[in-house]
């Protein structure tokens, strides 16, 4: 019956119909009991029951619902009728005939009232369903809302749900590294105390060494013999050693906080006022107002790679500008000495040969005639004459390419060495063949000189090689080069050719290494070894003029190696024109 109405049960005839209708009347009118009896068909049976019907309050407003109690009448009708039957059936149907006509009527007025009322209510009842079909359709939609919005919640939820989890977990993996960190500082820590006294060490150590230091800096500042002051960016003085105070007439004290200007009042050397940078000599006045002239030298002073200042160092040239002059004015009168003396031997030679050359020729026709008459007694003293005179010219011609080497110089051009070496090999082949020497010539370069004296240098460096040689020995003579670097008094660096002359002859003691260099010294007799002593001479001047070196090493019985250094640049030199040959042999007279 669940879910079914009364009026879909029951199965009534007008006595319960009105019964149903009154009942529903009283129910909807607010009653608060109603009691009635009702007729009811179960499935093809009928049977009689009592209903008592009562409102359900849900609201103060009105009923809303009712609450019906069904009892079986059957065998309460049955006792009923059979009193009836038993007293009078004739009376009893004819006074319950007249009741029932009677409720009859006043029944169908009731009806017909009840009917109206329920009409009345089933339309509030239509609405009422219309009403709770648009809640329900509303209750559907927030229903759906709510899910959507729930599904959002929990969306949200797990997102937040995952970033929480990831922080945590990067939480518990920061909270694992701080303790980590915790250990290692408490380790640290523990060394950092240990370590604690050692470095106390260490700086009372360092603190010494400064302290030492420092003592050692104020030692030599103070020691020094030249000036030392030093200047703050604003140009004032900061520091200064007693030196410059006693070069200055000043106490060091007053001369701190104060300017060069205030002390010095520095000036050229002429006395004029210093425009823009000082220059390296300088004029100072000292406290009494006298000057001296002092050499400066200036540089920058750095604290933590910042510019701070700078330290001026002088010193008291006076003296030495004194000297200076005077040896100037000795080397201009030498360097006029040696120009009357280098003409006066030029021309000493050229006059001193032709004597010679008379004695030559007459001693030649002299020579004829007594060849002619057969005379042999006068012959051996007319030939040491003869041999005496050779000597003599070729002693002057020694001394003329001594002389030369200066007077007869030419501009510094560039010079294929290794081209000379070849020229100076040509004109020795006649002496090459006959000692059947072995000549070896490496790599040569390419240098600023003057190429006559170059050519002078290497035939008497490869003729030296060639003629002092043991009796019977082939020599053996090995010539090669190589550049090396050097940095020159004023920091510059040039470039230097090294030239080396090997040799396998007789040697020489390395004590008389000065000696060999010197004009007209020999280490042997002419009668072992023929030459004026003047050859190696002129290879030193040549080189002096060259601004280069020469030294030798030997040792007796071991052969020597000669070896010459000169500037592969000379300041000035002219450039040889393009498409000509760096060098040109021209003959010149060699010495011996």
């Amino acid at each position: 019956m669940a879910g079914t109405t009364s009026l879909d049960v029951r199965r009534s005839n007008p006595i319960g119909g009105f019964h149903l209708g009154l009942g529903l009347v009283y129910g909807l009118m607010a009653c608060s009991l109603l009691t009635t009896s009702w007729v009811y068909w179960h499935g093809r049976n009928r049977f009689d029951a009592y209903v008592n019907v009562a409102p359900i309050r849900s609201s103060p407003v009105g009923h809303q619902r009712i609450l019906t109690r069904v009892q079986d009448l059957a065998e309460r009708w049955a006792g009923r009728v059979a009193l009836v039957s038993g007293a009078s059936s004739t009376a009893l149907a004819a006074g319950l005939g007249l009741a029932w006509l009677w409720r009859q009527r006043r029944w169908d007025r009731q009806w017909q009232a009840l009917t109206t009322q329920l009409d009345q209510t089933r339309l509030q009842l239509q609405h009422v369903t219309h009403e709770a079909q648009q809640l329900a359709h509303e209750r559907r939609r927030l229903v759906e809302e709510l899910c959507v919005i729930n599904a959002q919640i929990e969306q949200r939820v797990a997102e937040r749900t995952a970033a929480l989890a990831r922080a945590k977990t990067a939480l518990e993996q920061e909270l694992n590294e701080r303790k980590q960190a915790e250990k290692m500082l408490a380790i640290q820590s523990k060394e950092l105390a240990r370590s604690k006294g050692v470095l106390e060490l260490h700086v009372q150590a360092r603190t010494q060494e400064l302290q030492k230091l420092q003592r050692r800096y104020e030692s030599i500042l103070n020691s020094a013999g030249e000036g030392i002051y030093g200047l703050d960016l604003h140009g004032r003085m900061v520091f200064a050693n007693p030196a410059a105070a006693k070069l200055t007439g000043w106490q060091v004290q007053e001369m701190l906080g104060k300017t060069e200007a205030e002390l010095f009042r520095p000036t050229t050397v002429d006395g004029q006022p210093i425009q823009g940078e000082p220059p390296s000599e300088l004029l100072f006045h000292r406290k009494d107002g006298s000057s001296v002239l002092v050499e400066c030298v200036r540089r920058p002073l750095h604290e933590n790679e910042l510019l701070a200042g700078t330290v001026v160092i002088f010193k008291d040239i006076t003296e030495r500008k004194r000297t200076e002059q005077a040896l100037a004015k000795k080397a201009a009168e030498l360097a006029r000495s040696n120009a009357e003396l280098e003409q006066f031997a030029f021309m000493a030679s050229h006059d001193l040969q032709e004597p010679l050359r008379k004695i030559q020729a007459f001693g030649d026709r002299l020579k004829s005639k007594l060849d002619a008459i057969q005379l042999t007694d006068g012959r051996e003293y007319l030939e040491r004459m003869q041999s005496a005179a050779a000597r003599m010219q070729t002693l002057i011609n020694d001394l003329l390419t001594f002389s030369r080497v200066i007077s007869a110089s030419r501009p510094f051009v560039p010079v294929d060495l290794g081209a000379v070496a070849k020229d100076v090999l040509s004109d020795l082949e006649v002496r090459i063949e006959q000692t059947k020497a072995v000549v070896e010539v490496g790599p040569l370069p390419t240098v600023d000189a003057d190429p006559m004296q170059m050519r002078q240098l290497f035939q008497n460096l490869i003729g030296n090689a060639l003629k002092f040689q043991p009796p019977g020995n082939r020599p053996v003579v090995q010539i090669r080069s190589q550049v090396l670097q050097e940095t020159t008094l004023d920091g510059n660096v040039r470039e230097l050719c090294e030239i080396q002359v090997q040799d396998n002859g007789i040697g020489f003691d390395e004590k008389y290494l000065d000696k060999i260099f010197a004009v007209f010294q020999r280490l042997h007799g002419r009668n072992e070894y023929e030459g004026t002593g003047v050859g190696l001479a002129v290879c030193r001047r040549i080189t002096d003029r060259h601004g280069g070196t020469i030294t030798a090493r030997s040792k007796p019985g071991q052969g020597a190696t000669f070896i010459v250094r000169l500037p592969m640049r000379q300041p000035g030199a002219a450039k040889a024109p393009e498409g000509s040959p760096s060098y040109q042999p021209v003959p010149q007279p060699m010495a011996a």
